[in-house]
């Protein structure tokens, strides 16, 4: 169950924590909570406040005792208020393959009368919908310690791979008796988890069978205490970092927090000098290193930063995408971030050899998305949402990597703009006019594209992104950190940029990754805020001039930072709470160079350019008075900087007591130096904050056609359904049904539309009106001698990097048009959702570029799971044409030794 703990709730809170002082015996008590509230809050909401030395959230305090020593009295209420109704769902290899979607197994975990010890489902058939009917009585909560046995019968399943060697699912799909792996179970109580992707890595939730009857069992034990998420009760500095710079101010809160985040800074560093991502997450990230760089980790550590970056670089000189969905790119694409970082990194030190270092690096990554993922029709950039890469956390459940692949999201799309934009600037750096221009006409084409194509002028912000098959929608959900990135990369801009900041939806603690939430999704990205978002929500806020957008985010970053005494990866966003998150790290890079950015780069306004650095600061009135950072090094300069008063206008700025023009340091000083800015104390124009409840969106609707009919089962809580036709509204309709042509080609689209108009997203694209033929692939190429099942015609044809690099595939039409060619293919070289081996190839007529062709894995060993690769809109003449698949240089993947797929067919569809 979810519970939002405000202040009516302070006596259950009480009750919960009583039986946890004995573990904090420094915890703040309810005689603190009231010193803590006798002063004026500096900021406060229904859900929290925020005071000069401590926040408050209900019965749970936070105190600074002094600059470096803070205390908490936070205990995660969790696991002393779950739900006995488990929902759970059978899995065969570690996919969502037994029901339908939005429907699950229901056992209510509550002891019967006279029945004790551990609990038993009765035998569940594979396939056939289970609910317990016994009723749950009121404030009934899941014992701890509750013991559970879970029984499947996959006999069903085990008949059909005997009878016809495959296994029909849910959805349709045949599995093959070849590739049945492994049988878990997933749910909504922990250890159970609706993280289908990573249930192999699970063992604990997989079924056995050991005396082969075909009855598989597992044991569970839920809501065990002693696994219930606890943080300290107490932060006192234990780490040296007098050599960082020293930030004092009025407010003991913010600098025990920015101390806090020096010495979680100096963790991050691996004994190798390069940047550890979180405490639960070992290695170098590319996402998560560079947006940290950014924000702060470019000023503070910049050698480390440089040997983290050059990490990520493959031998042949290409950045490096992190492992994920479908196999990383270019399924995903925003490793381009790092092209911003180490811009960041120029502008800090000026190191010309850096600079000459990187620029190849970048300006051969952009020519290969350029070939990969660059979209001529719209001028976006193709690719997974950046750090939003957990597949059904931010995306329809229907859409598989290649869907992911072909999607077009805002915040890569903000990156790809921004590194274009950096490469111009290198390029220039270097005399080099010719690449500068070409940049800058791409980063004009992916600005003009975003403006077009995802902004939503009734809303006043961006959609999330683009998505479909052959014809593409836009999801209107807000997507946080690339309406953020909008903003301070100059995508939105003036008006635009304050309405970005002023309208986009914030709930009570925080701004979430999206909104809506995503109904039936675990929190994560979904129904979560991430601090380091939050940052960049921050950096945003004081560009547009929105004081108070600012401040709340200073109070959403400070006050889990405090409670949890932490700089935690996530938190859910429906109760603050750090311990509903599918997974949440200590010590994360991000989110503590995201506290450190709220000094450097909002409060003091650091602007690092290439020639000097300006200081535009902005400081709520909230959190008016005097503050100093002393020893701050800017290149071969150390500069003791002293500020006072609020707002974001400078009145007086001194340099050793000398005016300095346009409040810019210049890149030459050398030696230590006195700085003194005085701010006008006066508040900006007050603007907007979009404060939302945190709402949930509607399922998406599940989609059948027959006889001119689409039809759908009801969705809970929809008040009406939209009706799209190739992409574009069609028609509104209040029942699950709609009539439609069976004319030319075209795909349908449902989207559920809920309370206060929050949608679904829309429906898996339906053909209807198709005209396709198959061109089969073994006619063409020697076929595959691997005992793979389930393919079309005669057999299939082995691509890699030595097996048919190229094939020559004739194709004939009877009548000219746009056609959408794709391929029937299997990849079993990895999971959906983790390593790097997606197959890539070019498709061309002649020497004309047709576009990537994308085989993302579909499950390790999983070679007779066959499916479709991304559609290409190809015009073909009369008569016949010759295609030709390619292995090209921009096709490598980030494996760099299997780029390897099965072919099986080439299917190509009459669109016009």
């Amino acid at each position: 169950m979810k519970h939002t703990l405000k202040p009516a709730g302070i006596l259950l809170a009480c009750s919960f924590l009583s039986a946890c002082h004995m573990q904090k015996p420094v915890a703040p008590t309810t005689t603190a909570t009231a010193e803590a509230t006798a002063a004026p809050a500096v900021w406060q909401s229904e859900a929290y406040s925020l005071y000069r030395d401590s926040v408050v959230q209900g019965a749970y305090v936070a105190r600074a005792l002094s600059r470096t020593e803070l205390i908490s009295n936070y205990q995660s209420p969790a696991n002393a208020f779950v739900d006995p109704r488990i929902e759970f769902k059978f899995s065969i290899n570690g996919k969502d393959n037994e029901l339908p979607v939005g429907q699950n197994h229901v056992i209510i975990a509550v002891p019967k009368v006279g029945q004790n010890g551990t609990l038993e489902t009765p035998v569940i058939p594979f396939g056939q919908h289970f609910a317990d009917p016994t009723p749950v009585p009121a404030n009934t909560y899941l014992a701890p310690n509750t013991v559970l046995k879970i029984r499947l019968d996959m006999r069903p399943v085990l008949a059909a791979f005997k009878q016809q060697g495959y296994y029909t699912t849910a959805k349709g799909d045949k599995l093959y008796q070849a590739d049945f792996k492994h049988v878990f179970v997933a749910g909504s109580v922990a250890p159970l988890s609706w993280d289908f992707d990573n249930l192999v890595n699970k063992p604990e939730l997989e079924l056995k069978d050991p005396d082969g009857d075909g009855i598989y069992e597992v044991t569970l034990t839920l809501n065990a205490p002693a696994n219930a998420k606890t943080t300290a009760g107490r932060w006192q500095q234990t780490i040296n970092t007098d050599d960082f710079p020293q930030y004092h101010s009025d407010y003991p809160l913010s600098d025990a927090l920015y101390n806090l985040a020096l010495e979680e800074a100096r963790r991050a560093v691996e004994p190798d000098s390069t940047f550890r991502t979180g405490k639960e997450w070992a290695g170098v990230w590319t996402r998560d290193i560079s947006y940290s760089i950014i924000l702060a980790q470019a000023t503070l550590q910049p050698k480390v930063a440089m040997n983290s970056l050059l990490r990520k670089v493959t031998p042949e000189g290409r950045i490096i995408q992190d492992t994920g969905t479908g196999g990383a790119y270019p399924c995903s694409t925003d490793r381009m971030v790092w092209a911003v970082a180490a811009w960041e990194i120029y502008k800090v030190t000026r190191d010309e050899a850096w600079l000459r270092k990187v620029y190849p690096i970048i300006t051969k990554s952009i020519e290969d998305d350029v070939q990969n993922a660059y979209d001529p029709a719209t001028g976006l950039v193709r690719g997974e949402s950046s750090f939003l890469d957990w597949r059904e956390q931010t995306y329809p459940r229907w859409m598989q990597p290649v869907d992911i692949y072909q999607s077009e999201n805002l915040g890569t799309n903000a990156v790809h703009y921004q590194a274009n934009v950096v490469a111009a600037h290198m390029a220039q750096q270097l005399g080099d006019a010719a690449a500068a221009t070409r940049h800058q006409q791409l980063a004009a084409r992916i600005k003009q594209g975003l403006n077009q194509h995802l902004w939503q002028p009734d809303k006043g912000y961006y959609g999330q992104f683009l998505y479909g098959r052959n014809f593409l929608t836009l999801s209107p959900k807000a997507e946080a950190l690339g309406e953020a990135l909008s903003v301070l990369f100059g995508v939105a801009e003036g008006e635009q940029a304050q309405q970005v900041v002023s309208k986009t939806p914030t709930v009570p603690f925080g701004v979430p990754c999206i909104y809506p939430q995503i109904s039936g999704i675990p929190p994560y990205h979904n129904n979560a805020v991430w601090p380091f978002v939050q940052s960049y929500w921050a950096l945003a806020a004081a560009k547009a001039g929105n004081e108070a957008s600012v401040m709340e985010s200073i109070a959403a970053i400070y006050r889990p930072a405090a409670l949890f005494l932490t700089n935690k990866e996530n938190f859910v966003a429906e109760n603050g709470d750090f311990a509903g998150t599918q997974i949440n790290s200590s010590n994360m890079l991000w989110s503590l160079s995201g506290s450190l950015s709220l000094v450097y780069k909002v409060l003091f306004g650091m602007q690092f350019e290439a020639d000097r650095l300006v200081f535009k600061p902005f400081v709520p009135q909230a959190l008016q008075g005097t503050r100093t950072l002393m020893g701050f090094r800017y290149r071969q300069a150390l500069l003791d900087v002293e500020m006072s008063g609020f707002g974001n206008q400078v009145q007086r700025i001194t340099l050793d007591g000398q005016p300095l023009a346009g409040a810019a340091v210049p890149a030459t000083l050398t030696g230590r130096h006195q700085l003194r800015i005085v701010l006008t104390s006066q508040a900006p124009v007050a603007a907007a904050v979009a404060r939302v409840a945190n709402r949930f969106s509607p399922e998406t609707p599940v989609v059948a056609y027959a006889n001119n009919q689409l039809t759908w089962p009801s969705v809970p809580g929809a008040t009406a359904y939209q009706l799209l036709k190739n992409g574009q509204l069609a028609g509104r309709t209040t029942e699950p049904h709609f009539a439609v042509s069976a004319g030319e080609y075209a795909e349908y689209q449902v989207v559920a539309v809920g309370a206060a108009g929050l949608e679904s997203f829309a429906s898996e694209p339906l053909p209807v009106g198709s005209q396709s033929q198959q061109v089969q692939l073994e006619m063409v190429a020697a076929k595959s001698a691997l005992p793979y099942k389930g393919f079309s015609g005669k057999g299939f044809v082995e691509i890699s990097q030595t097996e048919n690099r190229t094939l020559t595939i004739p194709v004939t039409v009877v009548e000219a048009g746009l056609y959408a060619v794709d391929f029937r293919y299997a990849n079993g070289n990895g999971p959906v959702n983790t390593q790097n081996k997606c197959a890539i190839r070019t498709l061309r007529r002649g020497a004309e570029l047709l576009g990537t062709v994308v085989l993302p894995q579909r499950g390790t060993g999983e070679w007779s799971n066959w499916g479709y690769t991304n559609p290409l809109p190809v015009r073909l003449p009369k008569g016949k044409t010759q295609l030709t698949l390619t292995f090209e240089p921009a096709n490598e993947n980030m494996n760099g030794e299997v780029n390897q797929a099965m072919l099986d067919c080439m299917r190509v569809v009459k669109l016009q």
